[in-house]
């Protein structure tokens, strides 16, 4: 191969070069402008700002707010009346819907939870006198819950309800589903034991579609053989009563009202029966967990002389 170039190669390869003998360089590329630059470095960095803002604002919205100093060491409290109580470890809580309590035409409590309604009931005993039966399940209730006995607060004989065989069969008849409650005096667990088993006695096998309760209550504006019996012998006598009860096949419950159920029973030695609650008002804001709820003693009911007590069952 011929490495050497023609005239006419060179003369097409190399650059004029001008008079003088002088060859002339390429003139050099120019800088890009100064204010091109400065203004692209700064739409970057506006940019750069903004996404940090954001990621920042994400990141936050995902944390835990944050408490005052010492606030995550406070215990929880609610009140009651003039009380701070902190709640019972262990204790199931109140689960009702506030806002799915109302009340009916004729101004009785309703209770409706996802097409679930809870059904309607009376307690009563012979302080009702005669009751109308039919006539009380005309008028939209569901269930009744009778008084089968007490024990007396002097002597502590053990008594039965002197209207209870009237009405058991009365509700029965009128197609009302039925519950018994006994009013308790027991000072021991061995008396609530005896009454457990009068109640048994009594029942002698019938079928109940309600529980069978243990209702204890103060004596007020006279003696009685109970004064000074302390909350934890209350909840070692409702036990008692209430295991005896389980063990003979009926559910059994505890009736208490809110000063019973915050200062005197121990709710946590008794969440495996029901508890039926005695807190009046349209809506309850008792804070434990609860299947009944007696909220009024001034009720009235067509076939019931006089006032009644109202409950819910849910």
């Amino acid at each position: 191969m011929n490495d050497s170039l023609s005239e006419l190669e060179r003369k097409e390869r190399e650059p004029a070069v001008p008079a003088g003998g002088r060859r002339q360089r390429a003139p050099a590329a120019r800088p890009p402008q100064a204010g091109l630059s400065a203004l692209s470095l700064a739409v970057s960095l506006v940019a750069l700002i903004v996404a940090g803002t954001a990621l920042f604002l994400v990141l936050r919205g995902n944390r835990e707010p944050e408490l005052p100093p010492g606030a995550e060491n406070e215990p929880i409290t609610f009140r009651f009346g003039d009380m701070v109580l902190e709640p019972l470890e262990g204790m199931p809580l109140n689960p009702y819907d506030a806002d799915a309590f109302g009340l009916d035409e004729k101004g009785r409590v309703t209770y409706e939870k996802n097409g679930r309604r809870a059904r309607a009931g009376i307690d009563v005993s012979t302080h009702q006198k005669e009751i109308d039966w039919p006539a009380v399940a005309a008028d939209g209730v569901d269930f009744a819950i009778l008084r089968l006995g007490h024990r007396g607060y002097t002597e502590g004989g053990l008594f039965l309800d002197e209207v209870f065989e009237r009405n058991l069969q009365g509700a029965l008849d009128a197609g009302l589903e039925v519950g018994v409650y006994f009013f308790s005096q027991a000072v021991t667990p061995e008396e609530a034991e005896e009454e457990a088993d009068y109640v048994l006695d009594v029942l002698d096998g019938q079928a109940l579609a309600f529980p069978v309760a243990f209702d204890w209550e103060p004596i007020t504006g006279d003696e009685a053989r109970t004064d000074g019996l302390d909350g934890e012998a209350m909840t070692r006598c409702a036990a008692a009563f209430c295991k005896r009860i389980e063990d003979a096949g009926y559910r059994p419950a505890v009736y208490f009202n809110q000063t019973q159920g915050y200062l005197r029973y121990d709710l946590r030695e008794l969440t495996d029966y029901e508890l039926w609650l005695a807190e009046y008002g349209a809506v309850p804001d008792f804070y434990y967990h609860f299947d009944l709820w007696q909220y009024s003693h001034t009720g009235r009911v067509d076939g019931v002389q006089g006032e009644v007590d109202l409950d819910l069952a849910f």
